[in-house]
């Protein structure tokens, strides 16, 4: 697509927090359809290739990554690097699919931007099945709820994860030691459930959504990123060290586990709603593939050595994140601490993108005296329905794989070949193509279906230990 393309500025970049619009998203939303003003490409707050690839990273680096070593163990030593390499590939061939079929609408329309919502419907108008044609605006419903359901599931994921870090640190504060190698008891004392720490963060994270100005908390994005980082750093140093020997873990694990290792997996690799908005900031998107292809090369190959090193490191024992199987001496539990920053912050960030649909739905039928009201009163709701389902399935691990399997699985994999066929049957598209892009919708559709029966039938089986402990091979 030419590099002069022009940039609708009244779209909503949910990619990044550098060039965010100053308005509140329902003071944004009810000017979505306007025509609005217009700017050519390599402006100011256009991004660099170099941005642009830090933006991709980023935005695919989460809790999903720490919950890896625990699908590993689901798919097995052999079959967790390999499942997880194939389905990095899969996962960037559909982004790939995405950004082509929205620059043939760009072309085609003459328009300057679609996203993925708006491709999806124009796909389904270019269908030959007139029911399709007719219907095509639930193309953009359904990308827009499966995006909503998505992102609040990372922040019932959120809820947990911050419940879990933090009841460990705390209840094993009174046995915390500055030596990290020495393998020793440890006897936590006891504190409140988990869930009690949920509502604890509470009205916290209500008071951090209130912040509606993406540039305001582009300040705790950083300060979420940089404590991530330093994190992860810590986390790679500690599973490098001393690795067990491996002949006792499975080189291919049960099949009733691998759909939870799909589930994860395909949770951690869900960042494809944020590739359109990425390269239509890009100053060049002629470079677009290539940072794509780039980013998600590093990207999978963290994946694969994380959840590979952390199986080894933790084997049986390893839990739905790696930091709860970290020692009990001060560094690592900085390390919880810090990671747990860095998500507190985030939480804001993944729930600008649902809010962004849903606040100026109730806003826009209201007196305008009253918007102020409804827009924090519908924030404040949907974080308390977070907080709730969190409550509800308190562990980690199944909140991942659940999340993953329901919505993950339709935007990384479902919809995108799907997209593809019914964008250029009409054009014409080689039985070859169709074949793949068919098989990869069932592949997804079968995890979608086995990893959300399998998801529920475990939360609904009583758990045979304590849910938040430290099960590392230094601590009991």
């Amino acid at each position: 697509m030419s590099t002069q393309r022009l940039r609708n500025e009244d779209y909503h970049d949910y990619s990044s927090t550098d060039a965010s619009p100053e308005e509140s998203p329902s003071e944004g939303l009810n000017n979505f359809s306007s025509s609005g003003s217009y700017q050519r490409f390599g402006e100011s707050n256009s991004t660099t290739w170099f941005q642009t690839l830090i933006h991709l990273l980023k935005s695919n680096i989460g809790t999903g990554l720490l919950g890896l070593p625990l699908a590993v163990k689901n798919a097995g030593l052999l079959m967790g690097p390999l499942s997880l390499l194939v389905m990095g590939i899969v996962a960037v061939h559909c982004m790939g699919i995405l950004v082509k079929c929205a620059h043939h609408f760009c072309h085609r329309l003459n328009k300057s931007f679609v996203d993925y919502g708006d491709t999806v419907m124009y796909g389904l108008e270019s269908s030959p099945s007139s029911w399709l044609r007719n219907h095509a605006h639930w193309g953009r419903h359904t990308v827009d709820f499966f995006l909503i359901v998505t992102q609040l599931g990372f922040c019932c994921v959120y809820f947990v994860f911050l419940a879990e870090n933090f009841k460990q640190v705390i209840e094993a504060a009174n046995a915390t030691t500055s030596n990290c190698h020495n393998n020793e008891t440890v006897i936590l004392t006891p504190t409140m459930d988990s869930r009690l720490y949920m509502l604890t963060f509470l009205p916290f994270l209500v008071l951090l959504v209130f912040i509606r100005n993406l540039r305001v908390l582009s300040v705790f994005s950083l300060l979420a990123n940089v404590s991530m980082l330093v994190s992860l750093v810590m986390i790679y140093q500690f599973i490098v060290q001393r690795i067990p020997n491996p002949s006792r873990l499975p080189l291919v694990a049960s099949w009733k586990t691998y759909p939870l290792f799909f589930g994860t997996a395909i949770f951690a690799f869900e960042g494809i709603g944020m590739v359109l908005p990425l390269e239509n900031k890009m100053k060049d998107p002629r470079k677009f593939p290539l940072i794509l292809y780039v980013g998600m090369a590093i990207i999978t190959a963290l994946y694969i050595s994380l959840g590979s090193l952390g199986y080894l490191q933790f084997g049986a024992n390893i839990q739905g994140s790696i930091t709860l199987n970290l020692p009990n001496c001060w560094l690592y539990q900085s390390v919880k601490l810090l990671y747990s920053i860095g998500i507190f912050f985030t939480y804001a960030l993944q729930f600008y993108v649902p809010a962004e649909i849903i606040v100026p739905f109730f806003v826009s039928r209201v007196p305008e005296h009253c918007e102020l009201v409804v827009d924090l009163s519908v924030r404040t709701a949907l974080v308390c329905l977070t907080c709730i389902l969190a409550i509800l399935i308190p562990r980690l691990d199944l909140v991942i794989s659940l999340v993953g399997s329901v919505s993950s699985s339709a935007l990384a994999l479902i919809i995108p070949p799907l997209l593809e066929i019914t964008t250029y049957y009409s054009e014409g598209i080689s039985p070859l193509t169709i074949a793949k892009d068919a098989l990869i919708s069932i592949l997804g559709f079968v995890g979608f279906v086995v990893g959300t029966y399998e998801a529920l039938y475990e939360l609904t089986q009583p758990s045979s230990a304590p849910i938040f402990i430290n099960s590392t091979s230094a601590f009991l």
